[in-house]
């Protein structure tokens, strides 16, 4: 099992709640698996993040940067529904395939991805008792390890046990087995198909003839809307389009808090480019959108880009075409990495899928080359919320040698708070002056963030919760301010102090925020 990590989840978690980042939904109501509510430091980091992609990716692609053969990068935005008619479902292969293996425990109750479990033994003994567990969980894992150890009558270590996948076990080793929530052996169903798409129903009727699905991918949106796209615009291949928005899975087992749940935020790029430059196109975008992700504070080793072996394509990829992730350690998967982001060649599959079921042409004439042809497509598809998560994973900081005992180290450019403005005391003008410096910073930054001005309490504290917000920098307004207009500067990275014009503010935080 994974090492402990210096950082857990559990204070992550807690101070998500306490500063107001993450909040689980519907928490008055004794709240609802798989959703979770953004408060209001975390609404913003989630459009800051949400905001750069799209300034990087769709106003300004990739800072400029040209593509293979000094092809400049085109991008435009569509924004596409959440419920499309039900046969593009059925085209992109969603509703026959779009299945994950699923377990559940007649005792416990409870209902589990079967590949998401883990079951261990003892080495060498065919004929116990085995004990399920969900990977990565190292709470389940110490569980069944007890169990096993119990059922022995002995301590047991990782060094004496047997792991294997649940997906892999017989079903007579299943008979044998016991669930991770559960006391009595065989208590676990064999795997069997669970659909993840969420259905609703269109109109008052409400017939199975009105059936509708929740979008499961903001992909498709896209391949449906190409031709329409070409048409109606100055495009031509190679050119991508770019889209964020909810998507819908109906999760067996969500869990990680934010990680895996079933509403969730995507941002993607489907990028049309002839077959013949599909892979020099795969390449640019993959390390492209390593490098962005390190451009906004991913960097070290918590973050890795993973080459897919051939045995994990995906339906839509072809013997040679690429597929990769964008992987982030969490500290729930530590030492392994979670996936942040995946970069595919699609092929043509989706545009051949939706041509073949709609009976509408779909290629593309190249005036160019003369030649009419279906596009390849390099997807990079990004999780929104997971990427949230990575940030605040990255950020927090433990210091036992300040007040907050942790600080979030956002990058700037990321902080949902960009400055803090104290005065220091409550009186002999220094409120009125910090008000007027906050107001002059909100009028150039308060586009990308929250100037906070606190008067209350004493400033120690005032900078411990600013610490733990994530803001980067305070200014404090003090009896020096009131005669010769310099104020405290006070960096969050390393505490340290300065003094400087308050007509220098704006332009010192723009140096360091852009």
């Amino acid at each position: 099992m994974p090492e402990q990590t210096s950082k857990s989840m559990d204070d992550i978690m807690a101070l998500c709640k306490r500063r107001g980042f993450v909040y689980q939904a519907s928490e008055i109501y004794g709240g609802i698996n798989g959703f979770w509510d953004y408060g209001p430091l975390g609404a913003q980091l989630k459009k800051n993040l949400r905001d750069a992609w799209w300034r990087d990716v769709v106003m300004h692609p990739c800072a400029g940067k040209r593509g293979p053969g000094g092809n400049p990068v085109r991008i435009v935005p569509v924004d596409t529904c959440i419920i499309q008619n039900p046969k593009v479902w059925a085209a992109s292969g969603h509703v026959a395939g779009f299945n994950d293996p699923m377990v559940d425990c007649r005792e416990s109750k409870a209902r589990y991805r079967a590949d998401h479990l883990m079951c261990m033994g003892e080495k060498g003994d065919k004929s116990g008792q085995i004990y399920a567990f969900i990977d990565g969980d190292e709470e389940s894992f110490a569980t069944a390890l007890k169990k096993l150890s119990k059922y022995k009558k002995r301590d047991l270590t990782n060094d004496d046990i047997d792991l294997c996948p649940l997906t892999q076990m017989s079903a007579e080793e299943l008979k044998i087995t016991v669930g991770p929530h559960a006391k009595e052996v065989g208590t676990l169903t064999e795997p069997r198909a669970f659909n993840l798409m969420f259905k609703t129903y269109i109109g008052a009727t409400a017939t199975e003839d009105d059936i509708a699905y929740l979008r499961p991918e903001t992909a498709q949106g896209i391949f449906i809307n190409f031709k329409n796209v070409v048409d109606t615009t100055r495009v031509r291949v190679p050119f991508g389009v770019a889209q964020t928005g909810k998507a819908f899975r109906n999760e067996v087992t969500p869990r990680n808090f934010t990680f895996r749940s079933r509403e969730f935020e995507q941002m993607e790029i489907e990028f049309f480019c002839h077959p013949d430059e599909a892979r020099e196109w795969y390449t640019f975008w993959r390390d492209w959108r390593m490098a962005w992700w390190e451009s906004i504070g991913l960097k070290g080793d918590n973050l890795i880009l993973r080459e897919h072996d051939s045995d994990e394509l995906a339906h839509y990829a072809k013997e040679g075409a690429g597929t990769s992730d964008i992987e982030y350690r969490f500290p729930f998967t530590s030492p392994g990495y979670g996936e942040l982001e995946g970069v595919a060649h699609r092929t043509d599959f989706d545009l051949r899928q939706h041509q073949d079921h709609a009976k509408v042409k779909l290629e593309y004439f190249d005036q160019e080359r003369n030649e009419r042809y279906l596009p390849h497509v390099i997807e990079p598809s990004a999780g929104l919320d997971r990427g949230v998560l990575a940030l605040l994973c990255e950020a927090y900081t433990p210091d036992l040698d300040r007040p907050s005992k942790v600080y979030m180290k956002f990058h700037p450019r990321m902080a949902p708070i960009k400055a803090g403005v104290f005065p220091l005391v409550k009186k002999d003008g220094m409120p009125e002056k910090a008000e007027g410096l906050r107001d002059e910073l909100v009028k150039h930054f308060g586009h990308s963030g929250f100037i906070e001005f606190d008067e209350k309490q004493s400033i120690g504290k005032r900078y411990a919760r600013m610490d733990e917000a994530g803001c980067p920098f305070c200014f404090t307004i003090d009896g020096d301010t009131m005669t010769d207009n310099t104020v405290t500067v006070r960096d969050r990275d390393t505490a340290s102090q300065e003094r400087i014009g308050i007509d220098k503010v704006v332009e010192f935080l723009r140096d360091r925020i852009g």
